[in-house]
């Protein structure tokens, strides 16, 4: 008997001892992850997910290749009229002349009276490319969030048949929870926010999906990240 309580005693040391290493080796390593790369798979998240609902994504830029490039994309598009208002941090004023020397006709949407309104909107919406800058884009989905003001109307990015947002690389936000928290309550109170995911679309004819019915046909997007970042 006594030879038995020893084997068992041995036995219950052996497993006591396998547990602990066990545990020893599935230990969580945390490795640290730089601003840089938690960047970049954001982008990248935001990407896959926009070109996934239909959109354009032209790329991650510096601040002084982002005229060019928006030039290059009213001319491939076949732009003749191009509406644009303030940015966020963009240089939209520079945008524009650019626009003009490379003969497109530009539509500055400007604050103006009430009774002004419907003519401006006409404008916006006869012109061929309308460009915004967005205040957030959202990586789990592929959406654009563009808060909408006297320099930066609605109008922008629903009226035109083409698209065009550009993004700043800090106000790409992991979700829709992450944007709202940012924004805070007053914030989201305080403002009218239109969240765009992909191109226009609907399926109200003959349960076929169209493009543009009730907004751009095509929406491109570019996301601007300084030199120095």
């Amino acid at each position: 008997m006594a030879e038995l309580h020893k084997i068992l005693a041995n036995l219950k040391d052996a497993l006591a001892s396998e547990r602990s290493n066990s545990h020893d080796q599935v230990a969580p390593v945390t490795i640290p992850v730089s601003p840089l790369a938690q960047r970049t798979e954001l982008v990248s998240e935001f990407a896959r997910e926009l070109e996934a609902v239909g959109g354009n994504f032209l790329g991650v830029l510096t601040p002084a290749e982002v005229t060019t490039r928006i030039v290059t994309l009213a001319g491939v598009i076949g732009a003749k009229t191009v509406a644009l208002g303030q940015g966020i941090a963009s240089d939209m004023d520079a945008i524009g002349e650019a626009l003009e020397r490379a003969d497109f006709r530009i539509v500055r949407a400007v604050p103006v009276a009430d009774i002004e309104r419907a003519a401006m909107r006409a404008r916006v919406a006869d012109a061929d490319l309308g460009i915004a800058e967005a205040d957030f884009a959202i990586a789990s989905t592929g959406t654009l969030a563009v808060v909408s003001n006297p320099n930066r109307p609605g109008s922008l990015t629903l009226l035109p048949p083409a698209s065009l947002v550009i993004i700043q690389i800090e106000r790409v936000m992991t979700n829709l929870a992450a944007m709202l928290a940012h924004m805070g309550p007053a914030g989201v109170a305080a403002n009218r926010m239109t969240l765009i995911t992909g191109p226009s679309r609907t399926a109200d004819i003959e349960k076929r999906i169209v493009l543009g019915v009730h907004g751009p046909k095509s929406l491109h997007v570019l996301v601007v990240w300084p030199q120095n970042d």
